[in-house]
């Protein structure tokens, strides 16, 4: 699909979009109708598809007992709607990125992606054995939610520029899309964030609207095309280490299930919460070499002085953070604990391990 046929359907003309109700095979049992809304254009690779590939297994693994409507940004609702509409019990299901929430209660940030946080490995430690999801339940259960983790778009780039940043004060004044605590810190160093869904992102940068922008990675952003308005393309990025995405439920719905099909939806997302990281995993190198040899995009590492400005940053918001509440505080201290735990075991096993193996084969 061209990129500004997409834009058309998947998001400019979302109003007259319809919805799609994901093929299912003959129903022996009593179906299980699920409206699911999103916040990404419909097709769209990776976040989108993956959300799409969720809905199909769980009408496939039920044999068409789940009938699953779904519909992407802007179809039913906008794309930072989704919450609302899910936790108001007008949909059973969205598939989003968690952090979109964080004003409403910060600790939702964690649950995508914090600066200097999680890798993928480390966040599904946590929410697994590190008491995440119990402090996930706690959190959306006042939103009367339940959420489950369903893909992970793992290291994320540290964004599209104009010009080359240098040093710290080269972001006072840069008017940047970049969500969640990862903006927070952004405007600490001068910046101004701007929130703004995947499907707006291009005609603001082209339009001058915004100075530069964060998305995700090489396999999604040249799907953008955001090298035809920024050139410098900077990484790694220090706000989204891990991001991972979150399938949402009303929580009445949820505890109306049986538990065989609370299981049924749990493993139908772990599922998708491998397969999108290895899709990501494999497609976005092929797609940082295409962005630099035929795009001409200039590929740039952050400083060591631009990345030590970050995190001075990120103290500065986690502290404004530990005194939002005391959910807020337990959240993050149970982030630190696992980071400081399975961290220190990754630097031992996994970094140790790559620096080796990229030191005898000659990689830099």
């Amino acid at each position: 699909m061209k990129r500004r046929n997409f834009l058309k359907t998947g998001v400019a003309g979302v109003g007259g979009a319809a919805a799609a109700t994901v093929a299912a095979p003959a129903i022996a049992q009593k179906r299980i109708e699920v409206v699911m809304v999103t916040t990404w254009p419909r097709d769209f690779p990776g976040l989108g598809t993956g959300a799409q590939r969720f809905a199909q297994r769980l009408v496939d693994m039920s044999d068409g007992r789940f009938q699953v409507q779904y519909f992407a940004a802007g179809e039913r609702v906008k794309a930072f709607d989704s919450f609302d509409e899910v936790a108001s019990g007008n949909a059973q299901m969205y598939h989003a990125a968690d952090y979109y929430w964080k004003g409403k209660h910060p600790g939702w940030a964690y649950y995508t992606a914090v600066p200097f946080g999680f890798v993928y490995s480390e966040i599904n430690s946590w929410v697994k054995w590190g008491g995440g999801q119990e402090l996930w339940d706690e959190l959306a259960a006042e939103y009367n939610l339940k959420c489950l983790t369903c893909g992970n778009t793992g290291v994320q780039m540290g964004g599209w520029f104009r010009k080359e940043i240098n040093s710290a004060d080269d972001l006072k004044g840069l008017k940047m899309r970049i969500p969640g605590l990862g903006g927070d810190v952004m405007a600490k160093l001068g910046a101004s964030p701007v929130t703004l869904p995947g499907g707006q992102i291009y005609e603001n940068l082209v339009s001058g609207a915004i100075d530069a922008t964060e998305w995700v990675g090489p396999w999604n952003d040249s799907f953008l095309k955001f090298y035809e308005a920024a050139k410098y393309y900077y990484y790694p990025g220090m706000h989204e280490p891990a991001s991972m995405l979150s399938l949402g439920m009303n929580k009445k719905f949820w505890e109306g299930l049986s538990k065989s099909d609370q299981n049924m939806i749990r493993a139908a997302a772990s599922e998708e919460n491998d397969t999108m990281m290895a899709e990501y995993n494999a497609k976005n190198g092929d797609s940082l070499a295409k962005l630099i040899n035929e795009q001409g995009v200039k590929l740039r590492r952050f400083n060591d002085d631009v990345y030590d400005a970050f995190g001075e940053a990120a103290e500065e918001v986690f502290k404004e953070l530990r005194d939002h509440s005391k959910l807020a505080n337990r959240i993050h201290e149970s982030f630190l604990k696992t980071r400081k735990d399975v961290g220190a075991w990754m630097n031992i096993s996994d970094v140790e391990y790559l620096r080796q193996r990229n030191r005898v084969l000659g990689v830099t």
